[in-house]
């Protein structure tokens, strides 16, 4: 098979990591510091995509707890500093996708909304180096998703350009990062965080419900 694009960037939670238990651990430990009760899963899994600042201000709650972010920040990244790696686990295919990419000499990276000294520890202790030209996430520069010159960074330093790549992701911020950079295409999965009709809804058109079933379309078959 021939790779369609030189270049795949990949999204991190819900596309590649299965994330949310420890995740879902953190913001609650957040919440029972400051007396509130716990956040359901779903709360957690609604809340993330945008970057922590965001999702604090919605576990938190609304207007009454935002004036609790600035203190409740250094609350979240303690604990999750410490138990981070706790069911960090891939989805089934990522790690056999990212070996296909790379014998096809397809350069790989993630491309997250994740803290990006976190993404960098947890994608080195599952053991994803080998296959990652880089990993870019939120700190790492002033923007994220699905702002445009987080993708041109990531691309500049990829020595990469936008018509040949691919992004590949979970979200609508992955969706719109993509549309908004010119990206060659976005490939959206159903393991994070929005259903089919929901990321359809918001105008993506290639929605798969894994990692698995992404193969036909980021490489060409031989011709018989």
């Amino acid at each position: 098979m021939t790779a369609r694009f030189r270049t795949v960037l990949f999204d991190l939670d819900g596309t590649l990591l299965d994330h949310f238990n420890a995740i879902h651990r953190s913001h609650t430990h957040v919440r029972r510091h400051y007396g509130l009760p716990d956040a359901t899963r779903d709360e957690v899994m609604r809340a993330v995509g945008g970057g922590l600042p965001e999702a604090l201000k919605r576990t938190l709650g609304a207007a009454a707890h935002e004036h609790l972010l600035e203190e409740a920040l250094p609350v979240y990244r303690d604990y999750w500093d410490r138990t981070m790696l706790e069911d960090a686990v891939l989805f089934q295919g990522a790690l056999d996708l990212l070996r296909m990419l790379r014998a096809a000499d397809v350069t790989c990276a993630v491309f997250t909304n994740k803290h990006g000294p976190s993404a960098r520890r947890v994608c080195s202790h599952l053991g994803l180096d080998p296959y990652l030209a880089g990993v870019f996430g939120a700190t790492d520069t002033d923007w994220l998703k699905p702002e445009p010159q987080f993708t041109a960074y990531a691309l500049e330093k990829l020595g990469a350009d936008a018509a040949s790549t691919a992004l590949v992701g979970d979200s609508p911020w992955d969706f719109e990062a993509a549309r908004q950079s010119g990206l060659g295409s976005a490939f959206l999965v159903t393991t994070g965080t929005h259903s089919e009709g929901e990321l359809r809804a918001h105008g993506a058109e290639h929605v798969f419900a894994g990692l698995i079933d992404l193969v036909p379309a980021l490489f060409s078959a031989p011709a018989t």
